[in-house]
C-alpha cells in the first residue's frame, strides 16, 4: 500500500446485500483504502463445528479488491459461536469469586482452554488456506483486543496452566517458595498441585503470587496470538500480522513490551475519555508509547471514534474539528493508518449507539464531511508515510512496575501509574517536547534526559542500566517510591529508594504518605500531595525541602550530580518549573516554541522534516517555519512562519541540509 492507510472495521454481515454497493462508492468518496473484515464473523463462517461457509466472505473480498479497497482479513476468534459452548461448557471462563460466567458477548472463552486453542487455530486455518493468495487481502488481524474482557479465568484449566508457566520460570518449588517468600503466613508449598491461581480468600493474597499470576495472564493471552500467527504464516508467509493492542487510560492486563517484538506491525485502539478535558494529552501519551513499541517499525491506529463512544457512563460527542486533530494527532506520533471502528453505524446489536465512519443520520451529518475532509487530509500526507521522531527525553515504563505497585496494601492505594506518569509526561507535552518510552533494560545512548516517575520494581539488570546512564553524564530524574522492591516484590533492604540510594546519594528510613486532600509547602515555592518521606542527605544536596508538617525542613527534591530525586507529588506548576530545568541542564529543546495550547510534533526523513502543529485552541496563532517550507494539508508555499486557525492543523514540510 502507498501513503497513509485509511479505513475502519467493515461488518458487511451486518446489512443486507444490497447495501454493500452503497459502501463501496462511499468508500471511495471518503478515500477509504483499508478495511478490517471479519473481525465477529466465526458464527457465520463456521455455522458448526467443521463445516465452513465462506461464500459471503468470498463476495466481501471480491467486492473489496474490485474497487481497490485492501483487507485487513481478521480471524474472528475473538467470539467463539453458541455451538462451541454448548459442546465445551468447560470453556467459559471462571471470576475470582468462582462464579462460571455465561455466552453471549464476546471474549466469553477461557484463555488456557484446550478446546478453544483447537477450534480457534482450525478456523485460523481455513480462513489462511482459503485466502492466501487472495489479491485483497494485505495483513492479518489476528483476534481482537486480546484480554479487553477475559483477561483472567480462574478456573482448574487455568490453574494447571498456572503451574506449567511456574514451572518454567522456577527451577524447583524451593525457587518458587522463596521467591513468593511463602515462610509469611504458613503459605509454604510442597507440590506443585498445592498452587492455585489467586482466588478469593479471606485477607490479602501473596503479592509475588499475584504478580506472578498477572504475568501469566498476559503470556497465555500471548501464546494464543503466536498460535494463530504461526498457522497464518504456514499458509500465507508473505502477509504480515497484527493484533489491536489497547493502549490506554483504562487497559493494563498485558505486558506489551512482551507483545510488541512478536507483530509484523505494531497496531493500536484509542479512545478518549469523555470525563478528561484535555483528552488530547492521552492521546499524545498514547501515540508516544505505541510508536516507543513499534521500535521504528510503522503502525497502524485499528480503531478510535468518529464521535461518541457507547461504554462510558456519558458518552461525549466530539467537538467541531475534534475528529480531525485526534486522527492527525496519531498520525503526528508514527502512525502511518488511521482506522474506525467501524464504517458504518450499527442498526442493533451491543455497539449500535457507538459513533462510526457513515453514522445512522447518513451522509448529511457533519461527521460524514469530517470523515470525508479526513480521507483528502490522509492523501496530501502521503509523503509522511515512513518517517520517524526525534526524541531526546525518555521515561521509563514498566507493566510489571505497576502491576505490583497497584497490589493491595501498599503504603498508599491512592497511587496509580498512569497518573503518576501522565503528570511528569504532561509538562513536556506542553512545551513541545518530543519524548519517547523505554523499559527499564533499554538501551538509553540516545537520550539526554531520562525520567522515571513511577518505577516502584526494578529489577538488578534495569537497575545497573539507569545508574549507568547518570553515571557516564545523562540527566536522570526518579519519583518517589521507585526501586523499592526487586522483581519478586521483595522489599530492597537498608533504606529507601532501595535501587537507587547509593546513586542518588540519599537514604530515607520512612514514608509517610498523605491523606486525601492533604498537601505540604516547599521551601520554594508551591504544594507536594500524594506522598512524602524522611529523606537524609547523603551525597545529595537539598533542592526543595519540606516547609510543614511532621518532616518540616525534610528535603523533598534532592539532586547528586545529574541523578535528581522527587520525593514528593508537586503541584502542576512546580513540577512544570522543575522538569523545565531539568530538559534545560540537559540540553533538551522544544520540537518548536509555540503559544500554549498549540501542540508541535516532528517526524523526520531523510531529506525533510515534517513539523505537525496541533491548535487546540480558540485562537489562531502563527508558528516561525524554516525557509523553503510547505504547508502540506493545502499544498501552500510558505515564507517565515504558517498560520495555523483556532482548532486546526497544519502539517508543514521542511527541507533539511544535505
Amino acid at each position: 500500500m502507498k501513503g497513509i492507510a485509511y479505513g475502519g472495521d467493515y461488518n458487511p454481515e451486518q446489512w443486507p446485500e444490497e447495501v454493500w454497493a452503497e459502501d463501496m462508492r462511499l468508500m471511495r468518496e471518503a478515500g477509504v483504502t483499508m478495511v478490517s473484515v471479519g473481525i465477529f464473523a466465526w458464527a457465520l463462517l463456521e455455522p458448526a463445528e467443521g463445516s465452513y461457509d465462506f461464500s459471503l466472505l468470498d463476495r466481501v473480498l471480491d467486492m473489496l479488491e474490485a474497487n481497490g479497497i485492501a483487507a485487513d482479513l481478521a480471524t474472528p476468534t475473538a467470539a467463539p459461536p453458541a455451538w462451541f459452548f454448548r459442546a465445551h461448557p468447560e470453556a467459559l471462563p471462571v471470576d475470582r469469586d468462582g462464579t462460571r460466567l455465561s455466552y453471549g458477548s464476546r471474549q466469553t472463552f477461557c484463555p488456557s482452554s484446550p478446546a478453544y486453542r483447537e477450534a480457534a487455530l482450525r478456523m485460523a486455518r481455513a480462513l489462511a488456506e482459503r485466502y492466501a493468495d487472495h489479491p485483497a487481502v494485505v495483513m492479518w488481524h489476528v483476534h481482537n483486543e486480546y484480554g479487553c474482557h477475559n483477561a483472567e479465568c480462574y478456573c482448574d484449566e487455568s490453574a494447571a496452566a498456572f503451574r506449567v508457566w511456574l514451572r518454567s520460570r522456577y527451577e524447583d518449588l524451593g525457587s518458587l517458595n522463596h521467591a513468593w517468600g511463602t515462610t509469611f503466613w504458613s503459605q509454604w508449598y510442597y507440590d506443585w498441585d498445592e498452587i492455585l491461581p489467586p482466588r478469593a480468600t479471606g485477607a490479602v493474597p501473596n503479592p509475588t503470587h499475584q504478580l506472578d499470576w498477572r504475568r501469566f495472564c498476559s503470556d497465555a493471552l500471548l501464546s494464543l496470538y503466536e498460535a494463530e500467527r504461526e498457522v497464518l504464516r504456514e499458509a500465507a508467509p508473505s502477509i504480515p500480522a497484527t493484533t489491536n493492542f489497547m493502549v490506554m487510560y483504562n487497559f493494563d492486563a498485558l505486558d506489551y513490551w512482551r507483545w510488541a517484538p512478536k507483530l509484523d506491525v505494531v497496531s493500536n485502539d484509542h479512545y478518549l475519555q469523555s470525563a478528561d478535558p484535555e483528552s488530547q494529552i492521552d492521546i499524545a501519551l498514547s501515540g508516544d508509547l505505541v510508536r516507543s513499541l513499534a521500535v521504528g517499525r510503522p503502525w497502524l491506529l485499528m480503531e478510535h471514534s468518529t464521535g461518541a463512544v457507547n461504554w462510558q457512563p456519558v458518552n461525549r460527542a466530539k467537538n467541531p474539528g475534534e475528529l480531525r486533530r485526534n486522527a492527525l494527532a496519531h498520525v503526528a506520533r508514527g502512525a502511518d493508518g488511521i482506522a474506525y471502528f467501524q464504517w458504518r453505524a450499527a442498526k442493533a446489536g451491543a455497539e449500535q449507539w457507538h459513533s462510526a465512519m457513515l453514522p445512522h443520520a447518513g451522509t448529511d451529518s457533519q461527521i460524514w464531511r469530517d470523515v470525508v475532509r479526513l480521507g483528502a487530509d490522509l492523501r496530501a500526507l502521503a509523503e509522511v508515510r515512513g518517517s520517524v521522531g526525534t526524541a531526546e527525553v525518555a521515561i521509563v515504563w514498566d507493566w510489571n512496575s505497576r502491576w505490583a505497585m497497584e497490589l493491595p496494601s501498599q503504603p498508599s492505594a491512592e497511587l496509580r501509574f498512569q497518573d503518576l506518569v501522565r503528570a511528569w509526561y504532561e509538562p513536556l507535552w506542553r512545551a513541545g517536547v518530543a519524548v519517547d518510552f523505554v523499559r527499564p533494560d533499554a538501551d538509553l545512548s540516545r537520550y539526554r534526559l531520562v525520567l522515571a516517575p513511577s518505577l516502584y520494581l526494578v529489577d538488578d539488570e534495569g537497575a545497573a542500566n539507569l545508574t549507568d546512564f547518570a553515571e557516564g553524564g545523562g540527566t536522570l530524574a526518579v519519583g518517589f517510591h521507585s526501586g523499592a522492591v526487586d522483581e519478586n516484590c521483595h522489599v530492597r533492604l537498608g533504606g529507601y529508594p532501595g535501587a537507587f540510594r547509593e546513586l542518588l546519594g540519599i537514604r530515607t528510613d520512612e514514608l509517610f504518605p498523605l491523606l486525601p486532600g492533604e498537601s505540604v509547602g516547599l521551601s520554594e515555592g508551591g504544594t507536594g500531595t500524594l506522598w512524602t518521606e524522611r529523606v537524609r542527605l547523603a551525597g545529595a544536596e537539598a533542592v526543595t525541602s519540606y516547609t510543614e508538617g511532621p518532616l518540616a525542613g525534610v528535603p523533598a527534591i534532592t539532586r547528586r550530580g545529574p541523578a535528581w530525586y522527587v520525593a514528593t507529588h508537586p503541584d502542576p506548576a512546580t513540577l512544570a518549573a522543575l522538569l523545565e530545568r531539568l530538559r534545560t541542564e540537559a540540553g533538551v529543546t522544544p520540537v518548536r516554541t509555540t503559544d500554549p495550547g498549540v501542540e508541535a510534533v516532528l517526524r523526520r526523513a531523510t531529506d525533510a522534516d515534517y513539523l505537525f502543529l496541533i491548535n487546540h485552541t480558540d485562537r489562531d496563532t502563527e508558528v516561525p517555519v524554516a525557509s523553503g517550507a510547505r504547508e502540506l494539508l493545502t499544498g501552500k508555499p510558505l515564507e517565515g512562519s504558517v498560520r495555523v486557525p483556532a482548532g486546526d492543523v497544519a502539517v508543514v514540510r521542511e527541507p533539511r541540509p544535505e
